[in-house]
């Protein structure tokens, strides 16, 4: 399958809409939450148990985003939604499968391996292709294109949550929302199928500066470098610290305030986990476009500083008041939605677009660890602190105190990224052997 290059006068502005119907489907995995409850009850699994297929599939996203990156900048957008497509439907159909005959495996398996495949390869399918079609507004463009992502769940999660109701939360019930799930989600993916363009050439159709202006550095050497593996620390403690409250955020809600007058709902719960879901979108394009006028490196301060601060508060003050949990939480949500939005134009900024796709791909192995690490420490230490006979906002406490120390980490991280050595980047058109030869004997530096 060739890249579809866009015939003249094809607007650019075309290209968003395919990004976000394959991003707004793979967004459901934000809102496996909602599944974990029934899924406990069926087939009597602890809360450790029932992150397995979600931390799976964000480890697979990673992995196959890490792996994949390379075909998808040589095969182009429309090859890579299409292997999305396939691979995150048929992880619907194999949980469905595993749901109706009661073996869990075959749900880790589908939903975890099979679509954490399609979470992948569909999740950098349309950055790269954006980028190039907006290097003026890289920010902006990638904040289009991952909005959707965080946004999958407000959409998914009271429509989960409904057809539970409907069918029921029996294994039963569980089977057919999973059925109906990746049928759905096969028919909306294809629009983005349809729909996607790759640009003609390097320079945008509207004008703006060319897409391979300034260094340009190779997947190969972007590895090579310590900004790289800075920013990897950077995105892995802030994803970590999101990410732990994203999967428990409808059980950790009504843990909080179990023990008070007014204690929160199934439904309620699930309307939190929408709301979580629009600060993330919403943090996705309102940070990201505003990386494009303070600088990344700025807007990751505010990420990681104010984030840990959100944390503590929520530590101190959580349980005495919802609005200020609930503000708390979205603050950390729109933070961690803005992470991923900005770091591709981070990116960007720092290795050129010459293969950014493929970059950003070994990036999100960092999502992967944060994907096992973020869940691991929130169930583990809530279940343990059950077995010790605590209970409501005592749950999670030690939790909390972790994620402040790793967005400390990650702050720490971010201040030490400098610009890349010109011995790493790509000789262009007009450099000279010898050029090349002695930039490349330059000693190195941060």
């Amino acid at each position: 399958m060739s890249p579809p290059v866009a015939p003249p006068g094809w607007s650019r502005w075309l290209v968003p809409p395919a990004a976000l119907s394959v991003h707004l489907s793979i967004g459901q995995a934000y809102a496996w939450s909602v599944f974990k409850p029934p899924l406990e009850s069926a087939l009597g699994l602890s809360g450790t148990q029932s992150a397995l297929p979600f931390q799976l599939g964000i480890v697979m996203l990673g992995l196959s985003a890490a792996f994949g990156g390379t075909l998808v900048e040589r095969r182009g957008p429309r090859w890579a939604m299409t292997v999305a497509l396939v691979c995150f439907s048929s992880g619907f159909l194999l949980s469905a499968l595993g749901a109706a005959t009661e073996q869990y495996w075959l749900i880790v398996f589908g939903y975890g391996f099979v679509g954490g495949i399609g979470l992948g390869i569909g999740y950098i399918s349309p950055v790269s292709t954006l980028i190039k079609w907006f290097p003026d507004r890289p920010g902006m463009a990638t904040g289009i294109a991952i909005m959707g992502f965080g946004g999958g769940a407000l959409i998914a999660s009271p429509w989960s949550a409904q057809m539970l109701e409907s069918f029921g939360s029996d294994n039963v019930g569980i089977a057919l929302a999973f059925l109906v799930h990746g049928l759905t989600y096969a028919v909306f993916m294809l629009l983005g199928v349809v729909l996607v363009r790759v640009p003609r050439g390097t320079r945008p159709a509207a004008g703006g500066t060319a897409a391979l202006d300034g260094p340009q550095v190779s997947a190969r050497s972007a590895v090579r470098t310590p900004q790289f593996w800075l920013l990897w620390i950077v995105l892995t403690m802030n994803v970590t610290a999101g990410i732990g409250i994203l999967e428990k955020a409808a059980p950790m809600i009504t843990d909080f305030f179990a023990d008070t007058s007014t204690p929160v709902s199934a439904t309620a719960a699930a309307g939190f986990v929408a709301l979580l879901s629009a600060a993330n979108m919403a943090g996705r394009i309102g940070w990201s476009t505003t990386s494009d006028l303070i600088g990344r490196k700025n807007i990751y301060r505010v990420y990681l500083g104010v984030g840990a601060l959100m944390y503590a508060l929520i530590a101190l003050l959580g349980d005495s008041s919802k609005p200020l949990f609930v503000l708390c939480a979205l603050v950390i949500l729109s933070f961690y939605g803005g992470g991923f939005a900005t770091v591709p134009a981070y990116l960007k900024d720092l290795f050129g677009t010459y293969q950014v796709g493929a970059i950003h791909g070994r990036l999100l192995t960092a999502w992967s660890t944060a994907g096992v690490l973020g869940p691991l420490i929130v169930n583990w230490v809530a279940d343990r602190q059950e077995e010790a006979g605590r209970h409501g906002s005592d749950l999670y406490g030690v939790s909390l105190i972790v994620m402040i120390g790793l967005l400390v980490v990650g702050f720490v991280a971010n201040e030490l990224v400098r610009p890349v050595h010109p011995r790493h980047h790509e000789p262009g058109p007009g450099t000279s052997k010898e050029d090349a030869d002695e930039r490349r004997e330059q000693p190195k530096s941060v």
